[in-house]
């Protein structure tokens, strides 16, 4: 029974943090709509009909038709096809769906363990993360989090994305902060706004810090220092494309930009890394092209 009743208090913790992510999420994409007006969305978004939804909603039509025009001006976007006797989504609008029903089943879930459990929120969450500025955005929302419920404290365990899942699975971590490309199909998650590029990571001195962006072509015969994670060597393979077979790799790495800069500057190789905060001085950072850009992905287990 109390094993029990320790998963609810963690499972409610959970929820918590990530409700509060994503109501930050919106405010800061200047949508700020209220959970009444998102409910409001889904319910015409399922019965396709204004006339309908508004009767089941216990308002007005044209207060709901006025809610709809004041949603679509806040996002920029037009969320229905509007005909006659129906309105059906947009492709704006089946994305706003997903996130919308993602954020009401967190919120009610919230909610009703809040009811069931008591009124101080406290515990702690787990999370597995990668080296990404993605982590910089989700502590700002550590800190909100804390502010409002200071009971609370976080754990943190920096790990390539393949370790960070099996730990997940294996219940060790609640949460966790993976660089794409990564496969999640098993898994929930909130894509984070930040996009991070590939950059080689070089000494000031090498040829290759006088060129703007740098080619596949232009790395062949230079010794190479790259990731080993298979799905992201996979994506690099195809960047390289018929250069792959011709390149030199004299390193292959998994975490720790520290480590990477000193083999740099120790002239191990040039490092193709996500663009950082390089602060040696005798290093720099140029793109790549034609650019790779990746996103990273906050995820939990489904169910």
């Amino acid at each position: 029974m109390m094993q029990k009743w320790d998963d609810q208090r963690k499972t409610m913790l959970i929820l918590h943090f990530l409700f509060a992510i994503l109501t930050m999420m919106q405010k800061e994409r200047r949508i700020n709509m209220e959970l009444r007006v998102l409910r409001y969305f889904l319910a015409v978004a399922r019965e396709e009909n204004i006339t309908k939804a508004a009767g089941l909603l216990h308002i007005s039509q044209p207060s709901l038709s006025r809610q709809l025009i004041q949603m679509e001006g806040a996002l920029g976007v037009k969320l229905f096809k509007r005909s006659k006797h129906r309105v059906i989504l947009t492709d704006e609008g089946r994305l706003l769906r997903r996130r919308a029903q993602e954020i009401i089943t967190l919120a009610d879930k919230a909610e009703n363990e809040l009811a069931q459990g008591e009124d101080v929120v406290s515990g702690e969450i787990s999370i597995g993360c990668g080296e990404t500025k993605n982590m910089a955005y989700l502590s700002q929302k550590m800190v909100s989090f804390r502010q409002r419920y200071p009971e609370v404290t976080f754990e943190i365990h920096t790990a390539i994305a393949d370790d960070v899942k099996e730990h997940i699975e294996n219940g060790v971590l609640d949460l966790g902060l993976l660089m794409e490309p990564v496969e999640i199909s098993r898994y929930n998650f909130i894509r984070m706004p930040l996009g991070e590029k590939w950059c080689v990571l070089m000494r000031k001195d090498s040829p290759l810090a006088e060129k703007e962006k740098i080619t596949p072509a232009d790395l062949v015969g230079v010794p190479l220092m790259l990731a080993k994670r298979k799905s992201v060597r996979n994506e690099l393979e195809n960047w390289f494309g018929k250069y792959y077979d011709s390149l030199d790799i004299a390193v292959t790495y998994d975490l720790s930009y520290s480590n990477r800069s000193i083999m740099v500057e120790d002239h191990v190789g040039v490092a193709l890394v996500h663009e950082f905060e390089n602060d040696h001085e005798s290093l720099c950072l140029r793109p790549l092209f034609p650019e790779i850009e990746n996103k990273s992905v906050l995820v939990w287990k489904k169910n």
